[in-house]
């Protein structure tokens, strides 16, 4: 039952009124140990497989949305048409497959530091995230 606070609570902060499928939502989303990466329509599947619930992907949407604009999960932006979400909230990198169309962590460890050597005036850079894109090499290695 705390779990179901923790996640009224994390509707309400989000602007949400927390009806039972918001909080189903919060369950697929919330309720996990590993991160979650996922599409809007990646969740809807997820939801109706796992819970056995149809909600509007509409509902999901707008949820999913409310929670990135107050910090709750984080967008990338794959391509112009493609966004996944994560539940890892932290700066870190990315591998996305695109055979696979799976979005993948990568550890900041694995990557040198990066030297950027121009800024835009104005402006202090907060956080330097790399998204690396991967496919099959199609190479037959004898």
């Amino acid at each position: 039952m705390t779990k179901n606070f923790n996640f009224i609570d994390k509707l309400r902060k989000a602007g949400l009124r927390p009806t039972k499928q918001r909080v189903k939502i919060c369950e697929i989303l919330f309720n996990r140990e590993k991160t979650f990466h996922f599409t809007i329509n990646d969740l809807a599947k997820k939801i109706s497989e796992e819970l056995n619930e149809k909600i509007s992907l509409a509902t999901v949407y707008n949820t999913v949305h409310a929670f990135e604009k107050k910090g709750y999960l984080k967008e990338i932006a794959i391509n112009g048409d493609k966004s996944y979400f994560d539940t890892n909230i932290t700066a870190h990198h990315h591998f996305y497959d695109e055979d696979t169309h799976e979005l993948i962590d990568c550890d900041q460890n694995d990557i040198d530091s990066i030297n950027i050597k121009n800024n835009i005036t104005g402006k202090k850079i907060n956080s330097v995230e790399i998204l690396i894109k991967v496919a099959s090499d199609n190479q037959n290695q004898n």
